[in-house]
């Protein structure tokens, strides 16, 4: 299994296979806001001290008021995938499924769990259902009221909501009622631009998010994550903005791309997925080009490419595309 299509990111791999690229990279490979949220609007965060039960739970209230809950139905996690991994914990019912294609991680969640095609969710009556909302890599993205009728008809739902932030309204969590069997997971680094800080949430019935609090203990995630994490989900400015501007830039790629003769796809502002028998060898003409995007070890066909952050890293995909 070749590394880089395991997870996107690592330039770093990229720099070692590919030592005559030119630098510096430019990393489209994975669904990451290239346009960060700007951390010098937190002037200081305090390394001293263990981050204070109260400023935790500011940071759940800001974070619930985006999301379309209340706070006492969500908690923050050391990053979102954590959260995931966490789930034999909460003890959920039995035979559990996972959508596919979606995120590795997906399948070493809950165990025992088997995967199950997306277009067969909707005759689930029983058990777990686990899968991502817009999915990755390929971009679907499933009504919030389907995916209500899913949990109000028998199964456990478990939505991964990683890149919902910007398009809010195809969230679940504002319908759900605090009785209904589901959970969300949501992240901050991949649409504030900031994985780094690790904080991610879980939003679920009383009862799971009272389980997954005693399991986390009393400071479950740093203060650089609380102090970020209250500054910018706070920031409505920078949020209507990042919305707009991330849709904006996803068109211009749609465009550039189809210029290329290159077909996007996917409901997913964040990253685009290019299904082509050209993949292979348009992965490594932009890797050659310093110009990282992702590709999959179970379908060839696949790339999937970040949306660029700006005129330069437009133009210089733009560029290598012209070179083929």
């Amino acid at each position: 299994m070749n590394p880089l299509r395991i997870h996107g990111g690592r330039i770093d791999l990229a720099a070692v296979h590919y030592p005559d690229a030119p630098r510096p990279w430019l990393d489209l490979s994975t669904g990451i806001n290239p346009c960060a949220w700007p951390t010098d609007r937190v002037t200081a965060v305090d390394l001293h001290s263990l981050p204070s039960p109260a400023a935790i739970a500011d940071l759940e209230a800001a974070a619930a008021a985006v999301f379309g809950t209340t706070s006492d139905r969500v908690v923050a996690l050391p990053g979102s995938e954590l959260g995931l991994r966490m789930l034999a914990v909460l003890d959920l019912p039995s035979p559990a499924r996972f959508v596919v294609p979606s995120y590795a991680t997906h399948a070493e969640a809950i165990d025992g769990a088997v995967p199950i095609a997306r277009d067969a969710i909707g005759t689930l009556a029983d058990g777990t259902l686990l899968l991502a909302n817009p999915n990755n890599p390929d971009g679907q993205c499933d009504t919030p009221q389907r995916l209500l009728d899913i949990a109000r008809s028998g199964a456990f739902l478990i939505v991964d909501e990683a890149f919902a932030d910007v398009v809010p309204e195809s969230s679940l969590i504002p319908l759900l009622h605090p009785d209904d069997r589901a959970i969300v997971f949501r992240s901050f680094g991949k649409f504030f631009g900031l994985p780094g800080v690790r904080l991610g949430f879980m939003i679920g019935p009383p009862e799971h998010v009272a389980v997954m609090r005693q399991r986390l203990g009393s400071w479950p995630i740093s203060a650089h994550a609380v102090a970020y994490g209250i500054a910018a989900y706070r920031d409505a400015e920078w949020i209507a903005a990042a919305r707009v501007s991330i849709v904006e830039r996803t068109k211009r790629l749609d465009t550039m791309l189809a210029r290329h003769g290159l077909q996007a796809c996917g409901d997913c502002a964040l990253f685009r997925l290019i299904d082509t028998d050209a993949a292979p060898a348009l992965f490594e003409r932009l890797a050659q080009a310093g110009i990282l995007t992702r590709s999959f070890d179970h379908s060839t066909r696949w790339l999937r490419m970040g949306v660029p952050g700006d005129d330069d890293a437009f133009a210089r995909l733009d560029e290598a595309l012209d070179d083929g």
